[in-house]
């Protein structure tokens, strides 16, 4: 048995023991403090942010400006247009179709950031909307069934129905100035989600023409038993429409514009889609 003196010699020695451990054990307050030395001496270098992605609203079937190609991505003219200009203003881009007559409401709900598809500029958008310089000019091209004996004094005077689609301008110019007038009974009137199935009607039999805009409308009667029989001269120019109060984004659109239209890009980009 171990006598009173030795038991206080291992008492005492558990104790110094203990105090050591706890030091090893407990927190390093050194390790936060700005002497410290880093656990680490080389960090990896700080990624620098992506440009912002800006949601693009186009038309899925207005050729050539803007389109869903068979591998399902956006194409055309206006689509390769706002991809340049992405680039040289530092953004990212994703293109979403919408049905014409709901993009300014999705554009003004937030859903989109820009609508960058052949809109015309007219009075009425831009109460809603704002729009960059003009891009683009065109005309309203009417066009029948190959071998229909309508003219296009037929079209102005109302006495045919028509087709086209819902909210664009030729609709518009049709409400205003066959409709409204009493012209045109407001039922000869025929709207579609788009251009194409107007024609798709025409060629059927159920309607007797239809009004579409020129540049586009070549492209959607190519191949087609439909002949074109005039334009209505309505000198149309089209703009990329943002929100009203998006002004740093439209200044840096038309910045954009500025310097495609200026580049060789722009010419290669129209003799591309045809649009000489």
């Amino acid at each position: 048995m171990m006598n009173r003196k030795g038991l206080a010699l291992v008492i005492s020695f558990g104790l110094v023991l203990i105090v050591l451990l706890c030091g090893c054990t407990g927190t390093d307050n050194t390790a936060s403090s700005p002497e410290a030395t880093p656990v680490n001496e080389q960090q990896a270098p700080v990624e620098q942010p992506a440009g912002q992605s800006l949601k693009v609203g186009i038309d899925a079937a207005y050729q050539p400006f803007s389109m869903i190609g068979s591998d399902g991505k956006a194409a055309g003219f206006d689509v390769e247009s706002m991809k340049w200009i992405a680039k040289d203003q530092g953004y990212e881009v994703e293109f979403i179709p919408i049905a014409w007559d709901g993009i300014i409401p999705a554009l003004q709900a937030g859903k989109i950031d820009l609508v960058y598809a052949g809109m015309t500029i007219t009075e009425e958008r831009k109460e809603k909307v704002n729009f960059s310089k003009p891009y683009w000019k065109v005309n309203q091209m009417v066009v029948v069934k190959e071998g229909s004996p309508i003219t296009l004094d037929d079209v102005k005077n109302g006495s045919v129905s028509i087709g086209t689609q819902r909210g664009c301008t030729a609709a518009i110019w049709i409400d205003e100035n066959l409709v409204n007038t009493s012209l045109m009974p407001s039922e000869n009137l025929k709207l579609y989600d788009n251009t194409p199935l107007a024609v798709d009607d025409l060629i059927s039999g159920r309607i007797d023409a239809v009004m579409y805009d020129s540049t586009v409308m070549n492209d959607i009667i190519a191949g087609k038993p439909a002949s074109k029989i005039g334009f209505i001269e309505t000198n149309e120019e089209f703009g990329i429409a943002v929100r009203k109060d998006d002004t740093e984004l439209l200044e840096k659109l038309n910045t954009g514009l500025d310097n495609l239209m200026k580049s060789p890009e722009w010419d290669a980009l129209i003799a591309k889609y045809n649009l000489e």
